[in-house]
């Protein structure tokens, strides 16, 4: 019974291996949010949702903008240079999601203009993962 209990705790919140040189990177990144990134964590903060979310979060060789480590639950907010990227953000987000993370987008305009939608889409999230 112990060994199953601690096998769910380790699988729960799983390390996750990243690029210590980009801690003072995504530290800069949480004082310089864009309106958008505030916006929604204005949302996700203080476990308001029922989990804790951290800001601009390395994970292997990026930084995402919201990750909830108990459940492996990562969420972009992505602006307009984000439309010509998508080889990069696929590319980035199957790497991210081979290590069991689940990545939710969401474009600053669906923030800006919807955060209850927003939010609602991430409290669905949290509930399939829990």
């Amino acid at each position: 019974m112990f060994l199953k209990v601690l096998l769910i705790l380790e699988m729960a919140n799983k390390i996750i291996p990243y690029r210590k040189d980009l801690k003072p990177l995504a530290r800069l990144l949480r004082k310089n949010q864009t309106e958008a990134e505030k916006h929604l964590w204005g949302v996700l903060r203080r476990k308001v949702l029922g989990v804790e979310f951290h800001r601009q979060v390395p994970i292997l060789d990026y930084i995402v903008d919201f990750y909830c480590h108990d459940i492996g639950l990562a969420i972009e907010v992505d602006g307009s240079i984000h439309n010509t990227q998508f080889l990069e953000d696929s590319k980035r987000a199957e790497e991210i999601e081979s290590y069991g993370v689940v990545f939710v987008r969401f474009t600053n305009e669906e923030v800006l203009s919807n955060v209850k939608n927003v939010s609602n889409t991430i409290r669905n999230e949290i509930e399939q993962l829990r």
